[in-house]
């Protein structure tokens, strides 16, 4: 396989993937609430699927780096279909908070089987061929075709929802099946043997990684801050944009699903807005920490004001603003975080970073959710978004560790 040959695969993976678990991003608060389930509850289903993530990321990890990447993949994809379709099966049903909580820890279970498993399969394949360049070109790409394909599918999810909030999961089923055959038939371990793994050896597999985690993660002077970093952005990441279709549809004063799915739509547009401006900005900004700080800044600025103002139009275009700071910091924390870790361990640490980004998920999720019933989202959105300024401290750490890899 050529260069090109595995970033198009990479991209149509990443492309495929996102698009189908973006159909449901800017209806699923509104699809829970319609199944009966309060503000707070919807936002502890979320914080369900974290949980899963944070307990199944290390094991699934193992996975990744014995069974092989691709074997993950699968594995990946045929929990989402079954998930997806039960989902809608609790919903038709009227079953309630828990079984939406049960199936959304077994959703993450089968997310996590995707996570850093296919920038493994990447980064590996294209060093086995030769390619020297830097990485933060395909990392932004790769966001790109996940802004794209947000686009896609938070838009059309948003329009097939005006006819029934179910209709946008069965959808997201029906994308996986092509999807696992692109996978089955597309992706070739390249840079990597993948090894035989017996039930026996898993708890000596997760010692392994618990190790190497160590070693290569949280007892390394730049991944640690990075992977704290992680934890930070996202206590306010899944809260902000799962409570935003509740709170802005109030600001607008009118229940239209359709506008959920606009302004998903249009959030997709500012990733793909920061993604293409992280090229242009490296050269101005000559550091990889020097942009993660400044994308900090700017998160803080447009989210605590999104709480503190109230007219619809201005919170929304804040909101897209804040998007285009994530879409800048995103692939710039990817490629530095994968320039400090060695190949094999690469599935590994990138699980780990998922692992503590997941658990700051979980808690923003709880805490602000919790806060966000009982006093307003507003306020919730104000304190949460407060906090993301705790990421400066961690990558200034970061810069004044590493003088050689931070420059790009």
């Amino acid at each position: 396989m050529q260069h090109q040959d595995i970033r198009t695969i990479y991209l149509l993976i990443a492309g495929l993937f996102n698009l189908a678990m973006s159909l449901i991003w800017g209806i699923d608060t509104l699809f829970k609430l319609h199944a009966g389930l309060d503000i707070f509850q919807v936002m502890l289903t979320n914080a369900a699927f974290t949980l899963g993530n944070v307990l199944f990321e290390i094991p699934t990890g193992v996975v990744a780096d014995t069974l092989g990447r691709r074997v993950s993949l699968l594995l990946c994809l045929v929990t989402l279909f079954v998930t997806t379709l039960l989902y809608v099966a609790i919903a038709r049903l009227g079953w309630g908070f828990w079984p939406f909580a049960a199936v959304s820890v077994l959703l993450g279970l089968g997310y996590t089987f995707y996570t850093g498993a296919v920038d493994a399969w990447l980064v590996d394949a294209l060093k086995a061929t030769g390619y020297t360049e830097p990485l933060e070109p395909v990392f932004a790409r790769g966001q790109m075709a996940f802004g794209a394909a947000m686009l896609v599918g938070t838009l059309a999810g948003g329009l097939l929802g005006q006819i029934d909030l179910a209709v946008p999961y069965v959808v997201r089923a029906a994308i996986v099946v092509p999807l696992f055959a692109l996978a089955w038939f597309g992706m070739r371990e390249l840079g990597y043997a993948p090894r035989a793994l017996a039930l026996s050896r898993v708890p000596a597999e997760m010692r392994r990684v618990f190790v190497e985690g160590m070693r290569y993660g949280l007892h390394h002077p730049v991944v640690r801050p990075l992977m704290l970093g992680s934890l930070v952005s996202m206590s306010f990441m899944i809260f902000g944009f799962y409570s935003w279709q509740r709170y802005f549809l109030d600001l607008l004063g009118r229940e239209a699903v359709w506008v959920s799915g606009v302004i998903a739509a249009l959030t997709s547009l500012t990733l793909i807005a920061g993604n293409a401006l992280v090229v242009p900005l490296s050269r101005v900004v000559r550091t990889r920490t020097g942009l993660l700080i400044a994308s900090v800044f700017v998160q803080v600025v447009t989210i605590v004001l999104c709480g503190l103002l109230r007219d619809f139009y201005v919170v929304v275009g804040l909101y897209l603003v804040y998007g285009v700071a994530l879409g800048v910091g995103m692939p710039v924390k990817q490629g530095y975080l994968n320039a400090h870790i060695p190949s094999e361990q690469r599935a590994t640490i990138i699980s780990l970073d998922s692992f503590f980004a997941n658990v700051g998920g979980v808690a923003g999720q709880t805490g602000w959710g919790w806060l966000a019933r009982t006093r307003g989202i507003a306020e919730a959105w104000v304190a949460s978004g407060a906090t993301l300024i705790l990421g400066v401290p961690l990558y200034w750490i970061a810069r004044r560790r590493d003088r050689k890899l931070d420059t790009f």
